[in-house]
């Protein structure tokens, strides 16, 4: 039995079009329309080739609303699974001229993602507030958010996605000095204000890719996500960052979205993902030498069908 699915895994790889998409899932998480856009070919023949993949335990695929997910999988030990996916890695760094393109436009892919989430927050930034009135109010979410990082000590606090601002204001009595990081300049434009407006002086705000912070490691006590992850391809890659920036002991503060079923936030606010659930932030803690230490569950009241349950994760660098 374990000769048949060997075989069947080898077999999987064994056509072009699934190599290339193989190696394009090594890169990254993708949906069908990505992949279909990047390959140039029909969305059933891509479709028929991943289900191959998935099949075959090299690929894994959730979904999420009208949107069905790709990766290449954690292949849990299983060594053909191990062996194909390292060989499709090797060839896809290779310098294959079609892979090269695939690549290229992959890239891409990930260009016009970014570019449209930075539309949208130039577009909404002065409606930031309002926009986040869909969940519980803010400040009850801020209280837990501060009783779930305590009262220890916090030379250096770090917000990525910092948005407006408004968690370097709050923590502002907790930290030595703080910085903030975000794609967007309008953004920033709006968190320098609030933070004149509120007398923070020991916090700044720079324009800075959260996947790639210009910190070194170890460097802060306290790292946040709030109300990030569902905006971005890749957040487990976002909270490998942040782990990688945290001193021993040190904290990192997510707050997002319980999953839910809210299509429209996905259609007219650029969420790429409706929610989280606990099993999926344990999944990233502990790929990034993180413990998932605390999870606190914030829902709305019973007849509120438009509002949104908000969890706040607390994990602790070792």
């Amino acid at each position: 039995m374990a000769l048949d699915a060997a075989l069947n895994t080898f077999r999987a790889i064994g056509e072009e079009t699934r190599l290339r998409i193989m190696v394009l899932l090594i890169r990254g998480e993708l949906t069908v329309s990505e992949i279909t856009a990047i390959l140039g070919q029909s969305q059933p023949r891509v479709s028929r080739h991943l289900k191959i993949l998935a099949d075959a335990g090299l690929a894994e695929r959730h979904r999420e609303g009208a949107w069905m997910f790709y990766r290449a999988s954690a292949t849990g030990g299983d060594p053909s699974c191990e062996a194909v996916i390292a060989a499709a890695r090797a060839i896809g760094e290779a310098g294959d001229r079609l892979l090269a393109r695939d690549a290229e436009r992959f890239e891409q892919t990930r260009q016009a993602r970014a570019a449209q989430a930075a539309a949208y927050f130039e577009a909404n930034a002065r409606e930031w507030s309002r926009l986040r009135a869909l969940h519980l109010p803010e400040q009850d979410i801020e209280a837990r958010i501060l009783a779930l990082a305590d009262d220890a000590p916090m030379d250096i606090f770090v917000d990525l996605g910092t948005g407006t601002g408004r968690m370097l204001e709050i923590f502002a009595d907790r930290y030595q000095s703080a910085v903030g990081y975000d794609l967007s300049h309008e953004m920033l434009a709006i968190a320098r204000a609030n933070l004149d407006r509120a007398g923070v002086t020991h916090a700044q705000v720079r324009h800075g890719d959260l996947f790639s912070l210009p910190l070194e490691d170890r460097y802060a006590d306290v790292a946040c996500l709030h109300q990030v992850l569902h905006y971005l391809a890749e957040p487990g890659a976002a909270v490998t960052e942040a782990a990688r920036i945290l001193k021993k002991g040190g904290r990192l503060i997510i707050s997002d979205f319980a999953p839910h079923d809210l299509e429209f936030l996905r259609e007219e606010h650029a969420h790429r993902r409706l929610g989280f659930s606990d099993a999926e932030v344990a999944d990233w803690c502990d790929a990034s030498g993180l413990k998932l230490d605390k999870v606190e569950t914030l829902t709305p009241s019973p007849g509120d069908r438009e509002r949104l349950t908000v969890k706040i994760w607390r994990c602790i660098a070792p």
